[in-house]
Parts: C-alpha cells; structure tokens; sequence
C-alpha cells in the first residue's frame, strides 16, 4: 500500500464523490478509479459502497480513513522536515502553451503532491518566447514550451510528442481524404491558419519548412497575425472551405458538422512540447514533477 493509493481514498471518502475527489487530487476519474480499485484488492476488502448519489465508507473503509489519516499526517510531518527549505520556498510557478494536453499536467502535479503536498501550483498560460523569457527572469520554476532549450541556463526533457492531423471543411474532406486520411500536400492551394513565428520561431521554422517540401507555398498566404487564434476562430475559418489547421487527434471536441479532423499520412508534422528549468535549481518538488512529465519514463 502506497501513501498516494490512501490519500486518494481518503479524498474520496471525505468528498464523498469520485469526481469532487478527482478535482481536489488534480487526477482524471479513470486514473482515481483504478487506484482505489487497486486498494480494494490488495486489502481484499470493499472499502466504498457505491451508488448514485456518490460514495460511503464501508466498516472495513471505516478503519482504514481513521488509521490512514493517521498514517498521511505522519508521513506529511516526515516529508516536510526531511525536505527543509524545500517545503518553504513558495509555490512551483509552471508556463503552459496553449492546446497543451488537458490530462497531462494534472496527472503530473497529483503524482508530485502526493510526495510533496504542502506545494502548491500556479499556472501561467503563454507563448514559448515568453516562457522562456520569464525563466531566464526568475519568475517561472518550469516552461512548458515547442523548443528544447539550446541555453545552458536551462535543462529540459520531453514531456509529450503529438502526430498532428488537420482540421478542415467536411466537403473539402470528403474530396481529398482516403481512408487513411490524407497527405500533406493535398491541402496545397488552402491557406494554413498558423500562429506567430514570434511566439515559437524554431517550431514555427519546423512546421513552415516540412510544409514548403511537402509543396504548399506558404509566400502567397495571408500575412501571418500578431496572435495566436482561437479554436473557435480556427473553427470558423476552416468551416468556410478555404483554410486548414493543425491539430492533435480530440481537439476541440467535439467539432461542429461543417469541418473534420483527419490524420496526415505519414505523420510528416510531429509537435513536441519539452519541460524546461533553470540548471540550477535544487527544488526536489520541482524534480517530483519533471518526473511524472519525462516522457520517457513513461
């Protein structure tokens, strides 16, 4: 039995409800789900009694929220003073791009609370430009950015790689797509609904470059804006028959009848986001949380 496994029954036991329990841990309902099932049979017992109205505590469950709340609080007392400065150092300060998968971070800052729960999270939405910015500035603890840090300030892994697809018009989809999707210089012709170079210009050089070999002039396009755009706006553009978007498999789900989202053959675009810190620092909750994003430690 793990001291994550009996801080997640005790949310639910205390919410009363798996999904209020989920929010309070940062945890998907699935993820929650499977680690009390997973308590319930290493214990051998039932320890919820579930209906629709929400959860209840068995009389074994009973027992073990009074003696594991027990248990968490000494563990609390024993991390915290093992830890030292690091309990006291603030809250980790983390920069999220936009169309970052949703489950990603929760699941990374619920594993990291159940070592280090007396640290807190702020989150920050922005570009990678900016992110790395604040970093160098001190006022971020960890970038969530589109480059692998080249700066030997910074030290990085990669947290997520999306094969991305496209999002465009259904009837344009149905001329040019196959079974199996379609290929990247089919969409010649479209105008590519983009973001800034400014915000990431080595994922902004990748993208451009891969399309141009791939035949689709990017030259005669409409001027690139200032901004990031909307889903909603991409959307709209797309719907009009004229335009396409990158996009990762579930986004913006669901889409609306009038556009599509299809996979690009080959996988020709793949968008990698790294986790990115100063070289620097010493925080170990900061470290519990690089750890749950490493991609390649699964």
């Amino acid at each position: 039995m793990e001291i994550r496994e009996l801080r997640a029954f005790i949310a639910v036991a205390e919410e009363g409800s798996q999904s209020a329990a989920a929010r309070r841990l940062h945890l998907s309902q699935s993820a929650l789900s499977q680690t009390i099932q997973s308590l319930e049979r290493q214990l051998g017992v039932q320890l919820l009694a579930r209906s629709s109205t929400g959860v209840a505590v068995t009389q074994a469950g009973g027992i073990l929220l009074r003696e594991g709340r027990d248990l968490v609080a000494r563990h609390d007392q024993v991390v915290a003073a093992v830890a030292g400065g690091d309990a006291s150092q603030g809250a980790l300060r983390v920069g999220v791009p936009l169309e970052f998968p949703g489950d990603l971070l929760p699941r990374a800052i619920g594993e990291m609370s159940a070592a280090f729960p007396l640290t807190q999270v702020d989150v920050s939405h922005s570009s990678s430009a900016a992110q790395f910015t604040a970093l160098a500035a001190g006022q971020l603890d960890v970038a969530l950015v589109r480059e692998c840090p080249a700066d030997p300030r910074f030290d990085g892994v990669l947290a997520v790689e999306e094969a991305l697809g496209v999002v465009l018009a259904a009837d344009a989809a149905a001329e040019l797509a196959g079974p199996a999707g379609l290929r990247l210089q089919q969409l010649a012709g479209l105008d590519w609904l983009g973001f800034p170079r400014a915000e990431s210009p080595a994922w902004y050089d990748q993208v451009t470059a891969t399309m141009r070999a791939h035949g689709i002039t990017l030259d005669d396009q409409p001027r690139t804006r200032d901004y990031s755009l909307l889903a909603e706006v991409k959307i709209a553009s797309a719907s009009a028959g004229r335009a396409f978007a990158l996009a990762p498999p579930g986004w913006a789900h669901p889409l609306p009848e009038t556009v599509t989202w299809q996979p690009l053959i080959g996988n020709p675009i793949i968008r990698r986001t790294w986790a990115v810190w100063p070289a620097s620092s010493r925080r170990r909750d900061l470290a519990a949380l690089i750890a749950a994003l490493d991609l390649t430690t699964g």
